[in-house]
């Protein structure tokens, strides 16, 4: 039977007919991750977690995307998104999906308190706060909090006040009691004051009541000598997008005072207390220069993002069951020498499963080595008092040459990375800052060391930060190697990035904008010749992202060509499953659950059934989105060693795509459905990588692990 090939660009003519839309795609993600409040699976105090984490994640898709879209349109662009959408159109649909999600958060804070309740929580509502015994309340309100709010009467003499970005204020409508003069003021609320105050408790259960119902519970303190009208709190997101100008003459001087101005960006929603009067409503939408389309009247509670703050610390019972993190075995089987282990086989470490202390340990036995004579470090992302900045400085102040690359440009790091530089340039760290139009993404160390007459380098590749605290709950990567071949790659990338000097040649590293992409697509290509000869063929990729138009079509005539695609894309994917004569061949899911999924693998079958040790495997800090493709340093790692490679293919892949527990599987439309185990035993990949040790940090005992059954996929 010959299998008939069509263009899907000729079929499928409408964009809308192959791609879903980006922003709308995000919105569909972040309501999987708001579905997980909803989860009676999760422990209490982990669904409200969730439900934080999407009401922040909502927030930043608004400081960001939808800024973006609102600067397209007022430049009267005409740029359709790969869909085929007007700025203007995204936007209507952007706000309609949104206008759901917020009332589904809404919805899902309302049956939580009934559930948090059960277990001894209750945030009191203004009414019920007036029915507590107040006294203590008071007392707390006027040595805590009332000795830090301003008052602030608009009218004239006084303009209304700036609030910064993310901020809540309360406005009032006053009266005076001596002649009944009219006046509205505002207090605005302090970011650095706790959101939710604790009452003292009685019995079993404790009492917390929000700040801004603190505040309207005892405005006499605030304006003696006035009644109170009408009252309510409002809260705003401004544009906090900063963009950097190539033809800047000092990036870092650039840098700073985009940032000043991130505070002042446009209000791009204005968020309000259903019970304010509509009066009042337009009052401070006027004075703010917000358009209606851009108010929200919030039946509920405004700042979700912040209910985490709810979530005690003495409360083990309420959340996740921890576990400690591993350390790879085959490093302690070395006397925890990191290098003489790496450079006996390659390790690959699962983060959070194995601790993210293998790589701290590998930057800071780097610094105290006397063989270690240079280190080279990129710095996407770090924590405050980072260990890896910290060894790098302690590295370079005993002599060793150190660069660091720090990328000022990742959004909503930029200041700690700027405090980042300074102190590294202080300790005397070569900081370079990488190209002005391209984000350096790539996550890698280089360490070169004198062993006898020769320099040996030893690389660190990671599809996530240099940072320890995410690093706890992100599923990520890190390859530890002494290849020769790839260190003189991870080279060839510092050189480019510091000093312009584009590789003539990449062994075995592929890197964007350069050849990570055409890589790609060649390996595609192949495995669409594989199928159309017969062969085996077949593409397994993880991913948190797939938008690139090119990658996505390509992907389609691989399906075309009968070659079996499983994708794993935790969040936003552009392209079109299971649509009959362009994508039948194509599954994709979604893995939403205790850990952000952020690892990125790639797997081609080559000419064998997946999965075989003839398999092209590869580790990435890219995912498949044109920005990373084309305007980000990225790498692309071939994964080489056997027991590395047994390792990505055959227990983690295998294990993602058994996973039914935390599976969302999509739709042709782009919505999502959740898989359900029709014997109630749902296979959980994060519990078996808690409970089952990895394969290249196992050391010796390595034989004894149990590799998951390979199930169905579809």
């Amino acid at each position: 039977m010959t299998l008939e090939i069509v263009d899907v660009k000729e079929k499928f003519t409408a964009p809308e007919e192959r791609y879903i839309n980006r922003e709308i795609s995000w919105l569909e993600f972040n309501a999987r991750v708001l579905e997980e409040a909803n989860n009676p699976n999760h422990p209490i105090m982990e669904r409200l977690r969730f439900l934080s984490i999407c009401g922040n994640n909502l927030d930043e898709f608004y400081m960001v995307r939808v800024s973006g879209l609102r600067e397209l349109l007022k430049t009267k662009s005409k740029v359709l998104s790969a869909d085929g959408l007007l700025p203007t159109e995204q936007l209507e649909r952007i706000n309609q999906v949104a206008g759901r999600l917020m009332q589904r958060q809404q919805t899902l804070w309302r049956e939580l308190q009934i559930d948090l309740k059960k277990v001894g929580f209750k945030v009191l509502s203004l009414k019920e706060a007036l029915e507590f015994d107040t006294n203590d309340l008071r007392k707390h309100f006027m040595e805590e909090i009332y000795p830090i709010l301003t008052p602030l009467a608009v009218d004239p003499a006084h303009p209304f006040p700036f609030i910064p970005n993310l901020g809540f204020a309360i406005a009032f409508a006053l009266s005076r009691t001596d002649n009944g003069k009219q006046m509205n003021a505002l207090v605005p609320i302090p970011q650095m004051i706790p959101r939710f105050i604790e009452l003292k408790r009685e019995r079993n259960m404790r009492y917390f009541v929000a700040l801004e119902t603190v505040i309207e519970l005892f405005p006499d303190a605030l304006f003696p000598g006035f009644e109170v009208v009408a009252s309510g709190a409002f809260r705003i997101i401004r544009d906090s997008d900063i963009e950097l100008q190539e033809e800047a003459e000092d990036l870092i001087l650039q840098a700073q005072a985009a940032l000043r101005e991130r505070r002042r960006g446009e209000v791009v929603r204005l968020k309000i207390d259903a019970n304010m009067s509509e009066d009042m409503r337009e009052f401070i939408r006027e004075e703010m220069n917000v358009h209606t389309r851009d108010l929200v009247v919030v039946d509920g509670i405004l700042g979700i993002a912040q209910l985490s703050q709810l979530i005690p610390e003495d409360r083990p019972d309420l959340k996740f069951k921890p576990f400690v993190p591993r350390f790879p075995e085959r490093i302690r089987e070395f006397g925890d020498d990191a290098f003489a282990a790496i450079r006996a086989k390659d390790i690959l470490v699962h983060h959070p499963f194995e601790t993210f202390d293998v790589v701290v340990q590998f930057i800071r036995q780097a610094a105290k080595d006397p063989n270690v004579v240079a280190i080279k470090q990129t710095l996407y992302r770090t924590s405050a008092n980072s260990p890896i900045v910290a060894a790098l400085i302690e590295a370079a102040e005993s002599g060793k040459l150190v660069t660091a690359i720090v990328e000022i440009k990742a959004r909503f790091d930029e200041e700690a990375n700027l405090k980042w530089a300074q102190d590294l340039e202080r300790a005397g760290v070569h900081v370079v800052f990488g190209f002005v139009n391209l984000k350096t993404h790539a996550k890698v160390s280089l360490v070169v060391r004198k062993e006898g007459k020769k320099f040996r380098t030893y690389t660190h590749f990671g599809t996530g930060n240099y940072h320890p605290i995410t690093a706890k709950i992100y599923t990520d990567l890190s390859l530890f190697t002494a290849d020769e071949a790839l260190g003189r790659d991870a080279g060839r990338l510092f050189n480019y990035v510091t000093g312009y000097a584009m590789p003539q040649e990449l062994e075995k590293l592929k890197m964007s904008p350069l050849t990570l992409k055409t890589t790609l697509l060649a390996h595609l290509d192949d495995e669409i010749r594989n199928a159309k000869a017969g062969l085996p063929s077949g593409v397994w990729a993880k991913l948190n992202a797939l938008i690139d138009p090119e990658v996505i079509d390509k992907l389609y005539e691989a399906s075309q060509a009968g070659v079996k695609i499983e994708l794993i894309i935790r969040g936003v994917c552009g392209l079109r499953p299971q649509v009959r004569g362009l994508s039948e061949n194509i599954n994709v899911k979604s893995v939403i659950g205790r850990f952000l999924e952020h690892s990125r693998i790639v797997c081609f079958a080559a000419g064998k059934a997946l999965p075989s040790k003839d398999a092209k495997v590869f580790i990435s800090s890219a995912d498949w989105m044109t920005r990373n493709l084309e305007r980000r340093v990225e790498t692309l790692v071939p994964i080489c060693n056997p027991t590395v490679h047994r390792q990505v293919l055959e227990e983690i892949m295998v294990t993602y795509l058994n996973d039914v527990a935390q599976s969302w599987i999509m739709n042709s439309d782009g919505s999502y459905h959740k898989r359900h185990c029709e014997d109630g035993n749902a296979f959980s990949a994060h519990e078996y990588f808690i409970s089952n040790p990895s394969l290249s940090g196992r050391g010796s005992a390595i034989k004894a692990l149990k590799k998951p059954r390979q199930r169905r996929t579809s």
